[in-house]
């Protein structure tokens, strides 16, 4: 029994669908999920690749089809049939084409809003925070001391280094009284070749980005030379760091794990190594995290201070160094003399 053509192609449109939707949704090319917002843009995605899979597997099927039902015969030299197009065809490779750009763009569109494409400082929840650029509170920065520790040569580096991280620290955030703000709030500074984080309601800073497991987490960030990038895979986060303009994302991270941070924007011959680590950790853990910067620093500080050769004689300063070499301090202060 011949089967009709109409069955034959509606069980392979049954056929490539299934086929579609099983590897759009079960593909694996993506990371962990380890934000709430990520799961919105896993959603995009594995819809992008339902249609993909689906019009590659109908387009490569025709042309297996084709070239094997239509190839040329042994002793057949006579010539194909003058076929010079077929307008309803080409209706319908142009307007699905079309159909599927324009619902993808509608989706991506809302996607995009509802992750704070359009207000950084909502979410796919709700708008939740307004930061005014007036300052509502100044926090002492923490931590600078550590410019003390450079060498000569790159202790004018260290000054300026010292004073954007004192700006980012003096960055006062206000929030509306009407909507609930982020739960953490963190400035992040790009230089060639480092991420500094700093964060406002506690004055630490530091080389690496801590934040507690499932509270809101709003970064403000910006540059001091030339364009970086923020960008954790895991997060689905993406967003350009330009210099003189703040630029703002929300998130909110869910998966606990240590997170590769990479700049995704060539910034210069050491680009490839401008990376380091976001750490989502129970809300403990980063209580304590933060306890600990804040010891540190203020022992940093203090070590700084205790160093500073204003406070010494010249002698006294150089003591502990000419000792290696098997000079006493007397001879030394005689050489003084």
């Amino acid at each position: 029994m011949k089967i009709p053509s109409s069955i034959w192609t509606l069980l392979i449109g049954i056929v490539l669908t299934l086929v579609s939707l099983w590897y759009g949704q079960n593909n694996g090319l993506l990371p962990v999920a380890a934000t709430d917002e990520a799961s919105l843009i896993d959603g995009l995605f594995n819809t992008m690749m339902v249609i993909s899979v689906g019009i590659f597997l109908l387009v490569q099927g025709v042309l297996i089809y084709s070239i094997i039902k239509y190839r040329r015969r042994a002793g057949d030299d006579t010539d194909g049939p003058p076929v010079h197009g077929n307008v309803p065809l080409e209706i319908l490779w142009t307007a699905v084409p079309a159909i599927i750009v324009l619902g993808i763009s509608v989706y991506s569109f809302e996607v995009y809003n509802d992750i704070g494409g359009f207000d950084p400082h909502g979410g796919h929840d709700a708008p939740l925070v307004n930061v005014s650029s007036s300052v509502s509170s100044k926090v002492n920065p923490k931590g600078i001391a550590f410019a003390a520790t450079l060498a000569d040569d790159h202790s004018k580096m260290g000054h300026q280094m010292g004073k954007q991280i004192a700006q980012l620290n003096d960055t006062g955030i206000e929030a509306d009284t009407k909507v609930k703000p982020a739960d953490v709030h963190v400035n992040i500074m790009g230089i060639q070749y480092a991420f500094i984080f700093s964060y406002p309601d506690t004055g630490v800073s530091s080389g690496e980005l801590h934040v507690p497991i499932g509270k809101k987490t709003e970064v403000t960030m910006t540059g001091s030379d030339v364009i970086h990038a923020f960008w954790v895979p895991e997060f689905r986060i993406k967003q350009d760091i330009i210099p003189g303009r703040e630029t703002k994302l929300s998130f909110t991270p869910k998966v606990e794990g240590d997170y590769a941070l990479i700049c995704a924007e060539l910034c210069g011959p050491y680009h490839g190594a401008m990376r380091t680590h976001v750490i989502v950790e129970p809300q403990e853990a980063y209580d304590k995290w933060t306890q600990e910067q804040l010891v540190a620093q203020a022992e940093t500080l203090n070590q700084a201070v205790a160093y500073n050769p204003v406070n010494k004689s010249t002698d006294e300063f150089l003591t502990p160094y000419v000792r290696e070499m098997g000079i006493q301090p007397e001879v030394l202060h005689q050489v003084h003399k």
